[in-house]
């Protein structure tokens, strides 16, 4: 019987040759990769109490990415705890300050097919946009790798998620993952692996994928990938990760999937998802017009290179609503870089847009683009909970990037097709 790349990763990191839904293995794990959240201040001082190494320095990668550029004290202190903690035990790739950890990852080269890794923090399924089997922990399951570099788990069912045709102008891997939340709600998917596949999934950027991959945590889903193609190779060797298989990093034929989902993406529309959980997702038209107070362009869903690159698009030549707030927080210190040097910066600033320093700011609710009191936002984030992104009064709409930065031209809830 076939395997889906899910179970083969899995079957592999369990050391046997095939792997069945619902049975339980324990997993040896190529990769962990913690945060300054959740990393060196909870799984770290758990290690620290049980009085033993780390596994295997070369298999742990540190991210400072949650409380950085901030002047709050008590994020100052978490940033400082994080690199003493590193340095007092000697952790060798430890990344301080170049973007959000899911995006900087990979641009490490710390990521290739066919990897069984964990993260501590749930969007990092975002690693399977690379055709790896990565999944978010809690502090509790990272302290049990950081000590023994192994993990039980349950193997899942697999979903298939087919996108046909291709997407027209004005329309992303966004729209496909909210639609999907509008359909399917943020639990659709529970405990399944999301398999995205079909033309338009083929036709997307390598950045496109990773969108698909991090929202499957909203959909409820255990980990969330794409097979591995030539663009992936291409990515990945220019970030530098070396011996990078594509071929044997597939589901099989006959592999079997617990359902198949099929989305047009020829007839696909720019989606909104409505305050406040990305399931209130609907096609756009059903809020076009609702005044807003600011837009957000950021966080790992949608700040990438491209994310920039599809608002300015809509932005070149143009200016935002005056009066109107519209702040940007790049994905990555080298993504930025990337966007300056080829002019996409440029557009966006021009237009009026405020360039924040990289990191999960807004999507968090810290720092300047944090929500105020009442006021209305829409965000190219991948979650509008209450209290989120700002106070509990405040309200969030979740968008595209070419959606949010439509907005910011007209100061309401706005098509960008109409920009494109």
């Amino acid at each position: 019987m076939g395997q889906t790349l899910a179970e083969k990763i899995i079957a592999k990191a369990a050391g046997v040759d095939h792997v069945t839904p619902g049975e339980i293995v324990t997993c040896k794990v190529d990769l962990a990769m913690m945060h300054d959240s959740a990393g060196p201040r909870s799984a770290g001082k758990n290690l620290d109490k049980l009085g033993v190494p780390i596994w295997d320095l070369d298999k742990l990668v540190v991210i400072t990415d949650h409380y950085i550029n901030d002047d709050n004290p008590s994020h100052q202190e978490i940033q400082k705890h994080a690199q003493s903690w590193s340095a007092d035990h000697d952790i060798k790739h430890f990344i301080k300050e170049q973007g959000i950890c899911h995006i900087v990852l990979p641009e490490g080269g710390h990521v290739k097919p066919g990897m069984f890794i964990v993260g501590g923090d749930s969007h990092s399924v975002t690693g399977g946009a690379f055709g790896t089997f990565m999944v978010g922990v809690g502090a509790t399951e990272m302290t049990g790798v950081l000590a023994t570099g192994e993990i039980w788990a349950r193997v899942p069912e697999t979903v298939r998620i087919d996108v046909t045709g291709a997407l027209t102008p004005g329309v992303s891997a966004k729209d496909v993952i909210l639609k999907l939340c509008g359909d399917y709600g943020i639990m659709g998917f529970n405990y399944q692996a999301i398999e995205y596949s079909g033309d338009a999934v083929s036709a997307m950027s390598v950045e496109e994928r990773m969108t698909l991959a991090n929202m499957a945590a909203e959909l409820g889903g255990k980990a969330g990938y794409c097979e591995p193609d030539q663009k992936t190779a291409d990515a990945l060797t220019g970030w530098g990760a070396k011996d990078i298989d594509i071929e044997t990093w597939r589901s099989d034929a006959d592999a079997t999937y617990a359902k198949t989902v099929t989305i047009d993406g020829n007839a696909l529309t720019p989606h909104v998802a409505a305050p406040s959980s990305p399931e209130n997702s609907t096609p756009i038209a059903e809020h076009k017009g609702t005044k807003l107070d600011q837009a957000y362009l950021g966080a790992c869903t949608g700040a990438k290179l491209d994310d920039l690159r599809m608002a300015a698009a809509v932005l070149k030549g143009r200016k935002i609503k005056e009066g109107f707030k519209f702040m940007i927080s790049p994905s990555s210190l080298a993504m930025a870089e990337k966007a300056k040097a080829d002019g996409t910066m440029k557009i966006i600033e021009d237009a009026g847009g405020i360039i924040l320093p990289m990191g999960c700011s807004g999507c968090i609710g810290i720092g300047p683009s944090r929500l105020e009191e009442d006021t209305v936002g829409i965000s190219s984030t991948n979650r509008n909970f209450v209290g989120r992104a700002g106070p509990k009064s405040s309200k969030l709409f979740l968008g595209s990037p070419y959606t949010v930065a439509a907005s910011a031209l007209t100061g309401e809830i706005t098509d960008p097709r109409e920009f494109l």
